[in-house]
């Protein structure tokens, strides 16, 4: 996407150039070539269909998309504040007319997890189509959430609206006074009284909660503090106007503030009937909501670290220094390189996690998810981080997009689970396969330690001993 304060003429320019990239790419990507058997025909009709509403509806509408909002922004106290323009309306109205609205719904899309992905790797390009066809997190998950778990009268309460882009969402998970990254510490309460459940609790970094056009959010709290440890907790939905939801302030993101919200829950009560699943299912929800949403994430990762590379490329090409312009340089030639090799490692790694979640389900994808997670945030990072040591100064002022693109993929890298804890998945699931004869002959052995005997009376001295049975190491 443009720079915010770029001038209309810019943006055209850059949504021009966006399009020849993406029509560029019509036919079917290299990097689907392995899995084109995979491929069903509503794939590639749903993919023609995207590719012609970002070119031909959402790209023109950049320039009144900008203009609005820069009038709407004169009528709010904080940026986050402000509404959304009312040509966002109209696209989806257009995205809904041609059957793209929801895609990330495989009840809706009819789409595989490996159809959608490279879907969302455009809607990464194009963060507005990301919008006007209700693709955005955290609404996408959420309503995931409400399609796979809710009740009848749920889904037609909050499901419904947020299928029409006639309101929004968030997810209220993460506290300031424990490590949310193991979820298990989550002490929000959720008490039951009669027909109703009171919610006390303190949560920060809820994304998309301070937007006017947020109604509801999906909680995580503990409706026990005893028992099975991952049965404790619970997902219930709360009305954004409920008595007693306080929104304290939005949060910075290294110094600019943004829409994530800090909340404190005091008394809130809401029907029985909002909890979703039952008491003590929020784990299992929790494991549904976040294996596609992962995914997506990671494609859409992907999308702006090829716009880091276009940038990249179209700097070097522009810039002279030192009697050569920059696409000569051996050192920016390499940025180049590494860049797009980093992209299509990933992409294929993103590829595999996809195939293996339609496959074989997301339990058993569970590593290959958070392979992705950690390599294509990382990647990308990496890659914007070189585009702005390319373009030098301009790389980190408001005119170029590289700045807020870096700053969103740093974030990345810790929402949906820090990298840590997905290194430790990766990391346990390997070890779990334990040892195997193959890598101690390649590892090797001193036969000396077992000659000489010097080392018996040491605690696991087996372990240096050729041919010790696994069971006694």
């Amino acid at each position: 996407p443009p720079a915010p304060n770029t001038s209309p003429a810019s943006r055209a320019h850059c949504a021009e150039c966006l399009a020849e990239m993406q029509v560029m790419n019509k036919d079917i990507p290299d990097a689907l070539l392995p899995y084109k058997e995979k491929l069903t025909p509503r794939f590639f009709e749903v993919r023609e269909k995207v590719l012609d509403f970002v070119n031909n509806v959402v790209n023109p509408a950049l320039p009144t998309w900008g203009a609005q909002r820069r009038e709407l922004m004169k009528t709010v106290d904080h940026p986050t504040k402000c509404p959304e323009p009312p040509i966002v309306n109209e696209l989806r109205a257009e995205a809904k007319a041609r059957g793209i609205m929801n895609l990330f719904l495989p009840e809706v899309s009819r789409l595989s997890v490996l159809e959608y992905s490279p879907i969302a790797e455009i809607l990464g390009m194009n963060g507005a189509a990301n919008l006007a066809m209700n693709c955005s997190a955290p609404d996408t998950g959420n309503m995931e959430v409400i399609e796979r778990f809710g009740t009848p009268e749920q889904k037609k309460q909050w499901l419904e609206p947020l299928l029409n882009g006639e309101i929004r969402s968030a997810f209220a998970m993460t506290e300031p006074g424990v490590a949310s990254s193991d979820a298990t510490n989550i002490s929000t309460r959720i008490e039951r009284d009669g027909d109703e459940y009171v919610i006390n609790g303190h949560k920060w970094w809820i994304s998309g909660a301070i937007r006017p056009e947020c109604k509801v959010f999906v909680l995580l709290g503990r409706t026990s503090f005893s028992g099975p440890l991952h049965k404790q907790q619970s997902m219930i939905l709360v009305p954004r106007d409920a008595p007693g939801v306080n929104i304290l302030r939005p949060l910075a993101v290294f110094g600019e503030e943004h829409d994530h919200a800090e909340i404190i829950f005091d008394n809130v009560r809401v029907p029985k009937e909002n909890m979703l699943l039952g008491e003590g299912r929020g784990f299992e929800i929790a494991q549904g909501r976040l294996g596609p949403g992962r995914i997506h994430h990671c494609m859409r990762s992907i999308g702006q670290a090829e716009l880091a590379l276009a940038a990249m490329v179209d700097r070097a090409h522009r810039r002279k220094a030192f009697g050569r312009v920059l696409a000569e340089k051996d050192g920016i030639r390499v940025s180049i390189a590494e860049a797009r090799i980093e992209i299509t490692k990933c992409r294929q790694l993103c590829y595999l996690a996809a195939v293996m979640a339609d496959e074989m389900g997301f339990k058993a994808a569970q590593s290959y998810v958070a392979m992705i997670k950690v390599a294509a945030p990382r990647a990308a990072l990496k890659i914007i981080d070189d585009a702005i040591q390319v373009h030098g100064a301009h790389g980190v002022s408001q005119d170029s997009a590289l700045a807020s693109m870096w700053t969103n993929m740093r974030t990345l890298r810790v929402a949906d689970g820090p990298d840590a804890v997905h290194m430790m998945t990766i990391a346990k699931n390997e070890i779990a396969k334990g040892s195997h004869e193959i890598g101690r002959r390649v590892s090797g052995t001193n036969r000396n330690v077992e000659k000489y005997g010097k080392f018996s009376h040491v605690e696991g001295g087996a372990l240096y001993i050729k041919g010790t049975p696994q069971s006694k190491l």
